[in-house]
């Protein structure tokens, strides 16, 4: 792929991803839900969890449509967002509110106020497990030769949400809640992120078919440099 090539939509996707990715991590962990299944009973959940596994959908479809390289950048450009929105956050309830504002400052704390813990482990697992997710579809397409989308799209999901799920509990809330319900909590929220994917596949076979051939482009990743620290695409 040429470094200098431009694309009519890549630039959307970029802004859709950063904008999900925000929004799940701000807004997603500010309410614990219950819901009762048929057949599962209730099920408890953070409410972003509905919403997160729409950043895989677009890297899924980054990786598939522009390659590695342009996924990664991506992926830096949510990582830097993620760190300014923390500092941010952390700003905005540190700050002494006004005479007016005191009994406001509780819902402030409780709705922004993450703990670093809970912070680091949210920015490292997306880290992590995005580009884990990047590089098994990467690899997967040069593998089934491009065909079969939904093995790695469903695929390359369960091996990032697994390594995203580890990462964040882990870092989060190891030691702070008793470890069968640690893990109860990440098991049940990595099936309801991988189930979100495989319920999304019709609408991915749509938007990656789309995107090929508006943008003329079906990349394979045969010669690209995986690692995460560099830009280069």
């Amino acid at each position: 792929m040429s470094a200098s090539r431009t694309y009519k939509y890549y630039d959307f996707c970029m802004a859709a991803f950063v904008c999900i990715l925000l929004c799940a991590n701000l807004i997603g962990p500010a309410k614990a839900t219950t819901v009762n299944l048929p057949i599962i009973g209730p099920v408890t959940f953070l409410a972003g969890v509905l919403f997160f596994p729409i950043s895989y959908f677009f890297g899924d479809v980054l990786t598939e449509v522009y390659g590695y390289g342009r996924d990664r950048r991506v992926v830096w450009a949510g990582f830097a967002a993620l760190i300014f929105a923390s500092i941010m956050a952390a700003t905005v309830v540190a700050l002494p509110p006004a005479a007016h504002w005191v009994d406001k400052q509780a819902a402030v704390a409780s709705v922004f106020g993450s703990t670093p813990r809970i912070i680091a482990g949210s920015i490292s697992a997306f880290w992590c497990g995005s580009f884990v997710n990047s590089f098994v579809l990467a690899k997967l397409k040069i593998l089934t030769k491009g065909r079969w989308l939904w093995t790695r799209t469903v695929g390359s999901t369960m091996c990032g949400e697994a390594v995203d799920s580890a990462i964040f509990y882990t870092l989060a809330f190891y030691g702070a809640i008793a470890t069968a319900d640690l893990v109860t909590l990440a098991v049940t929220q990595y099936v309801l992120k991988v189930l979100w994917e495989v319920l999304s596949t019709p609408l991915t076979y749509w938007l990656v078919n789309k995107l090929k051939k508006l943008e003329n482009e079906d990349y394979y990743d045969h010669s690209t440099d995986f690692s995460p620290f560099t830009l280069r695409t």
